[in-house]
């Protein structure tokens, strides 16, 4: 096989336990990794702690257990700390479903037992049922603004209850917790959009939402690139439709 010196590198200290001759034929593994962890890699500017991240969030929206296993093993050998994965895990829930997400835990608990990692892990929850709302809304008008207020307004009685949901559950429950700061919840929740397919329009509200939080342009566009190779072309062209559509230059 005609493998980069530096994709054979990147991937030796993502995969340290794979044996790739034994994982792909030579001729796929040639292309997968000359591109996936070379050439992609000379093109996005994140850090591999960050990139590993939104790649892990990409397998959980694209559910790929195995796959997801194998990129847990990979966050942890370059830093990203378990409770951190848990925090992504919890964080697609609002997104992908929680059917989706319990199938996960377990594997994952799995990966952790056998590292020697101690369960359950620290709560990161900091709500209660008396301020959830109060909380969620909060931090929904800290991303989003006065667009929050807007969309009680114009929500129909019979639908407003969704946007208590949205206040209460989805910020309240999950964006409240520890773990992981707001900045990083953002930029997790437009991987999982991305990745997904088919949710452009709120892929676009959370384009704006990343801009707000302090994700730029130019991360958002690291990001697509970063997962390009596992979420494939068309996901991602749509992607950076909506950056440059809502973020234009």
């Amino acid at each position: 096989m005609s493998i980069s010196k530096k994709a054979d590198e990147n991937h030796k200290k993502l995969f340290s336990k794979i044996d790739v001759e034994k994982t792909y034929d030579d001729e796929l593994m040639e292309i997968l990794l000359n591109f996936n962890f070379d050439e992609v890699q000379s093109y996005d500017h994140l850090d591999e702690k960050t990139r590993q991240m939104v790649i892990l969030a990409a397998t959980i929206a694209l559910q790929t257990p195995r796959r997801y296993e194998v990129f847990v093993e990979a966050a942890l050998n370059v830093g990203v700390t378990p409770i951190q994965i848990k925090e992504i895990l919890y964080q697609s829930i609002p997104y992908i479903g929680v059917l989706k997400v319990l199938d996960l835990l377990e594997p994952t608990n799995k990966i952790f037992e056998e590292r020697g990692i101690s369960l359950p892990l620290e709560k990161q929850g900091t709500t209660t049922t008396e301020n959830r709302f109060a909380k969620g809304l909060s931090v929904q008008k800290f991303i989003f603004g006065d667009v929050i207020d807007k969309n009680y307004e114009n929500s129909p009685k019979n639908q407003v209850h969704i946007q208590k949901f949205l206040s209460d559950n989805c910020f309240g429950d999950y964006y409240t917790r520890k773990g992981l700061d707001i900045k990083t919840r953002e930029l997790i929740t437009f991987s999982i959009l991305a990745s997904q397919g088919g949710c452009e329009t709120q892929l676009k509200g959370h384009i704006l939402g990343n801009a707000n939080v302090g994700n730029d342009k130019q991360t958002l566009l690291d990001t697509i690139t970063a997962l390009l190779p596992y979420i494939g072309y068309p996901r991602s062209l749509n992607a950076i439709n909506c950056i440059n559509e809502i973020l234009p230059d």
